[in-house]
């Protein structure tokens, strides 16, 4: 990728069950950390607005339509990628749980996982670090 920094956009998705929150986590398809658990998200298009990229990726990978996204933070740490210095910017979402989940294009499979059972998880990239800042704005 020579000098070159990609950004990303990953979507926290949270909805509630119970009094429990669960996070929406696809497994992916392909490497980088294939069929590892990780965030919606995937690379903005040249000239795609962030949100838009946030929202594209998220129907493209789970069927998942949102109306309205909020940027939380962005992730930038060397080394978070494997292909490359990459910067994400992290959007959080918050919807219902019964949400009907058609994983396509880049996942392999998509799930409602509670939020305490990440911890227990190793999940592909950063993803496990923009949860838990997102979760400071649920």
């Amino acid at each position: 990728m020579g000098n070159k920094i990609a950004v990303t956009v990953d979507s926290v998705v949270f909805c509630k069950l119970d009094n429990k929150f669960k996070v929406l986590l696809i497994q992916r398809k392909k490497e980088p950390f294939m069929d590892m658990w990780a965030l919606p998200g995937g690379f903005v298009n040249e000239g795609e607005d962030l949100e838009t990229a946030a929202k594209r990726e998220l129907v493209e990978e789970t069927g998942v339509v949102v109306q309205t996204m909020e940027q939380i933070q962005a992730f930038g740490k060397p080394g978070r990628d494997p292909r490359g210095h990459t910067i994400s910017i992290a959007f959080l979402s918050r919807i219902f749980c019964e949400e009907e989940l058609d994983p396509s294009d880049d996942a392999k499979d998509a799930k409602w996982i509670d939020v305490e059972k990440i911890m227990d998880m190793e999940l592909a990239f950063d993803h496990d670090e923009i949860i838990n800042v997102a979760q400071q704005f649920l």
